[in-house]
């Protein structure tokens, strides 16, 4: 028979099949050579108490032998050559999966990207640390992959109600990424690992009859009466079809071009702030309760932080243990830091966001008259100062965290693993007060709950303003896909309905389902 029970044991235990089938066989009051074999259907890390412990769903396998079974099943992708055909506009996480399930559906989906492949992509993010040089078509936000394939390929998210996360993660793994994503409560692929994925979802879009063309950037939809019927790109070639527009939220070209052609949009609130990055090693002694860190059975600790300072949100962003802190412009003039991690979560570092959520009202007057793509101007100038603070370079700017909450320069900053390099800032004098006063404060309460996270050994870095999209095409309550004109389907962050992989691959599902029921 096959047994599926909870167990919770410390991390060594929790390490070790043969430690496991002992607790199993304990808990089930069983011989043990009964037990042929166990899978580990789920787990996760509880580390509230001293003693950290591991949550597992086990899968036992009682006087039989172990089945070879999927833990999802995989799609059968069918050939699509020769059926009707919809345009995607942009290859991240949204349009990707849109590709995809439009092909299960029986479309042909011609996928556009405005920036290069995974792999020839890698060449121009390179040059961004190396030379400070930005390609505004192939770096850290476009290109095959979207932002997402520089982001640590985390996949856990919030919105389970919107759709299956189960199945956008059976659908990862069946392209290559690890089956640890389908057990792990915070799974996460990798930024060294999910490029491969990516180029298997490619190659199955093509393989069924689907198109995928690069540096073709979308710069006009075709309308007639109402309804968008194909797009235009930089070269005036027109692709005719309806239109998912996956193209994240740092297009804002596009965005542009929407509000041009009469698209209704609306400024939606964003979060901006910096990068915090501290030793590895420190916050596993703060997360694990023990000076010696995780030790050898427990990953790169993570932490998330929020609070409310001034009736505002104050909280981390897409954190990243053992990572790296990268320049994310995507134009010249700017200077923007994300982070990502390796699969092994191995770097000496930790970084993440650390922002504060800012509403249209609470801008400067001299937003007031710019309309609905004002916080986009809003983010577009923060950058720009960041920018011209570093000596008009991607050097970014440093302070180390307790000189930022007391409001002192740094004369000398710790190393970091930001590659283009860093250097002291006044970023306590230099961010917009109602952001750098509400994180001095965030920062003293996130240290009240963990003593020690304030710190001089941590440094800040700005600006982080890519949080999410500035603007929001509005979207039906009903199908959450339809927009007022017919033919069009925001899709993902750069719709306003997204934030990370796992929700914008939902929501490019939607759209794509919402599509071919339109044309039936």
């Amino acid at each position: 028979m096959v047994e599926e029970l909870q167990i919770r044991e410390i991390p060594r235990v929790a390490s070790c099949t043969d430690e496991i089938i002992r607790a199993v066989a304990g808990k089930l009051k069983i011989n043990i050579e009964r037990i042929n074999g166990v899978r580990i259907i789920k787990r996760s890390i509880d580390a509230r108490q001293r003693q950290i412990m591991i949550n597992l769903t086990i899968r036992a396998y009682i006087d039989e032998p172990v089945a070879e079974e999927n833990l999802v099943d995989p799609i059968d992708y069918k050939e699509v050559t020769g059926t009707k055909q919809a345009i995607v506009v942009g290859a991240g996480p949204g349009g990707l999966f849109a590709a995809l399930r439009l092909i299960e559906l029986g479309i042909k989906p011609i996928l556009l990207e405005r920036g290069k492949n995974v792999k020839d992509r890698r060449v121009d993010v390179a040059r961004i640390s190396r030379e400070g040089v930005v390609d505004p078509d192939s770096n850290y936000s476009f290109g095959e992959g979207g932002a997402g394939a520089y982001s640590d390929g985390k996949l856990y998210t919030r919105s389970k109600k919107r759709g299956s996360v189960k199945r956008i993660l059976g659908i990862l793994h069946q392209h290559g990424a690890k089956e640890d994503i389908l057990i792990d409560a915070h799974p996460h692929i990798g930024s060294d690992k999910l490029p491969h994925v990516i180029e298997n979802m490619r190659n199955t879009i093509i393989k069924c009859g689907g198109e995928v063309h690069f540096q073709t950037r979308v710069t006009n939809l075709l309308v007639d009466n109402n309804e968008v019927n194909g797009v235009v790109t930089s070269t005036g070639e027109e692709y005719v079809g309806p239109v998912i527009l996956a193209t994240g939220h740092s297009a804002r070209d596009v965005y542009e071009m929407l509000n041009k052609q009469g698209i209704e949009l609306e400024s939606k609130g964003i979060a901006v702030g910096v990068r915090l990055e501290h030793p590895q090693h420190l916050i596993d002694q703060l997360q694990y309760h023990s000076r010696e860190g995780r030790g050898k059975y427990l990953p790169a600790a993570e932490y998330s932080f929020v609070t409310q300072v001034n009736g505002r949100g104050v909280y981390s962003f897409c954190m990243c243990p053992g990572g790296v802190i990268v320049p994310a412009a995507s134009a010249p003039g700017q200077l923007v830091v994300n982070g990502m991690s390796p699969s092994l979560r191995n770097t000496y570092w930790s970084n993440s966001g650390m922002v504060v959520e800012i509403h249209p009202e609470d801008l400067p007057e001299k937003y007031s008259d710019m309309g609905v793509l004002k916080m986009m101007r809003f983010q577009e100038d923060l950058e720009r100062v960041a920018y011209e603070q570093a000596g008009n370079s991607q050097v970014a700017g440093a302070q180390r965290m307790k000189d930022f909450v007391e409001g002192k320069p740094s004369k000398l900053i710790p190393p970091s693993s930001y590659p283009a390099g860093v250097q002291p800032s006044r970023l306590d004098k230099w961010l917009p007060p109602f952001i750098g006063n509400r994180l001095r404060k965030g920062f003293k309460e996130f240290d009240r709950t963990r003593p020690g996270f304030l710190t001089n050994d941590a440094i800040v870095i700005g600006v982080e303003t890519r949080t999410s999209s500035p603007v929001r095409i509005p979207r039906d309550n009903e199908t959450l896909c339809h927009i007022a004109i017919k033919g069009l389907y925001p899709c993902g962050e750069g719709a306003g309905y997204a934030g990370g992989i796992v929700s914008s691959a939902i929501d490019g599902e939607r759209c794509a389902e919402c599509l071919a029921n339109d044309f039936q």
